[in-house]
């Protein structure tokens, strides 16, 4: 298990700000597929309302296993992959105060998941500009209380697949320590 890592309540706020934006600009791939299907918007609803007030609730842990649930009855990789954005978003509240890999991979999911969500819709699950488009947006979004969170956490490896990728250049760029490509 990691070192313990402070958290305020500020950057738990902007982190789910940050989240939620990252996921929103995907969402509408989600709501074509699946147009009556209100989960996913609803889990952005709530995390905003967390970033607004800072009150983790039942009503939220709840809307992102919804948004989580949503993602696997999509039926559209591109549309899952949006749905999952979602939800990581609104499970950012729920970041442990542990620096271990998966927590920092907690903070960049919602970034990486709307990255997929583009390939996916755009090249067959193939890395394309657009989920390289995601990637720089949520580099030029992410505010600095974020990026210090995150520089307590362990740093993401290389990996071997895109998703491996993309967590690897989102995690290095936010450190400053590689290319924003």
């Amino acid at each position: 298990m990691g070192d313990e890592v402070p958290i305020s309540d500020e950057e738990r706020r902007l982190l789910a700000g940050w989240a939620a934006d990252c996921a929103e600009r995907v969402l509408p791939l989600f709501e074509k597929a699946a147009p009556g299907d209100p989960r996913p918007r609803a889990a952005l609803d709530a995390v905003r309302l967390y970033a607004r007030d800072g009150r983790r609730t039942g009503a939220l842990r709840s809307a992102a296993w919804a948004a989580q649930k949503a993602a696997g009855e999509a039926g559209d990789p591109s549309a899952a992959a949006a749905a999952r954005a979602a939800c990581c978003a609104a499970a950012t509240p729920y970041l442990h105060p542990l620096a271990t890999p998966h927590q920092s991979r907690h903070i960049l999911a919602p970034a990486v998941h709307a990255a997929r969500a583009r390939d996916l819709a755009h090249g067959r699950g193939a890395a394309t500009e657009a989920g390289d488009d995601e990637i720089r947006d949520a580099i030029e979004r992410c505010p600095a209380p974020v990026r210090e969170l995150l520089s307590r956490m362990p740093p993401r490896n290389p990996g071997r697949g895109r998703p491996d990728t993309l967590y690897h250049r989102l995690d290095g760029a936010l450190r400053g320590r590689t290319p924003r490509r």
